[in-house]
């Protein structure tokens, strides 16, 4: 009985130092993936998709509620497990978070080696999500606001400039549109007037006729000017990003070396 109750370990031991940290680690991961869960089913509950679920697939552009509801999984699944994992010094937990953690680094090291090589095919597929968007801008308010969203902050219009809302039915300039938005742009084409401070939703009524007050340049040109211009921060953020993979991959990996170190000497 005292043998049994009386363990040596033989020198071997879980650091407490890793064991701690990493758990500290994944329950903030964890709660952050709660809250983009939380905040993505609040916005689906909200347009009423979740009293609907066939809704999900009628929205012919993309919805952003997705990476929310995306990200916010991933990262509740890796915290849980990661989080348990270390807590509870469970080797399978451990094991399953390094795994699903490096093959994210795997799939993020993939993607960039392809966008890459494969620059004029990754351009001409922006440039077709950004036209099926456009089509679909008024489908849905989460969409609607990504879009003026990003011609606002990039000084831009449509994919390749303004005539790109012609895919949309309610400001093509056909001769049938009843719409008062007819040969029209979204007011995030408005190039602002620093002396307006309400921002006047009715400004791309009938621009396209007229030629002026918007902006000119495709978002698709503007976004890869704007990566040009900041392409030393988007590396750094994806470095660090990778970075803190690679840490909770090897701290993981640590702890599960140390338990089992511990185990085969009792």
């Amino acid at each position: 009985i005292m043998s049994r109750k009386h363990r040596h370990f033989k020198g071997a031991e879980v650091s407490c130092c890793v064991k701690y940290f990493l758990f500290g680690f994944n329950i903030l991961f964890w709660l952050l993936g709660a809250a983009f869960l939380g905040i993505g089913l609040w916005a689906w509950a909200e347009k009423g998709v979740l009293a609907n679920l066939s809704t999900i697939t009628d929205l012919g552009g993309f919805d952003p509620v997705w990476l929310f509801i995306v990200v916010g999984g991933v990262m509740f699944i890796l915290g849980f497990a990661g989080c348990i994992g270390a807590l509870r010094e469970n080797t399978s937990l451990l094991k399953f978070f390094s795994v699903f953690l490096g093959l994210i680094f795997f799939l993020e090291l993939t993607a960039g080696i392809l966008a890459f090589v494969f620059k004029d095919w990754i351009k001409d597929q922006l440039n077709f999500f950004i036209n099926n968007n456009v089509k679909a801008y008024r489908d849905d308010i989460d969409l609607q606001n990504l879009i003026d969203f990003a011609q606002e902050y990039w000084s831009c219009c449509g994919a390749h400039g303004p005539d790109d809302w012609n895919l949309n039915i309610y400001f093509n300039c056909t001769d049938l549109n009843p719409s008062r938005e007819r040969c029209g742009v979204p007011f995030s084409c408005c190039v602002k007037d620093p002396a307006e401070d309400v921002i006047n939703t009715q400004c791309g009524y009938d621009v396209r006729l007229q030629g002026k007050y918007i902006y000119t340049k495709g978002c698709v040109g503007q976004f890869e000017k704007w990566l040009q211009d900041n392409l030393i921060i988007v590396a750094g953020i994806f470095v660090g990003i990778a970075l803190l993979q690679i840490f909770g991959i090897c701290l993981a990996q640590n702890l599960v070396s140390d338990v089992k170190a511990v185990k085969a000497n009792w």
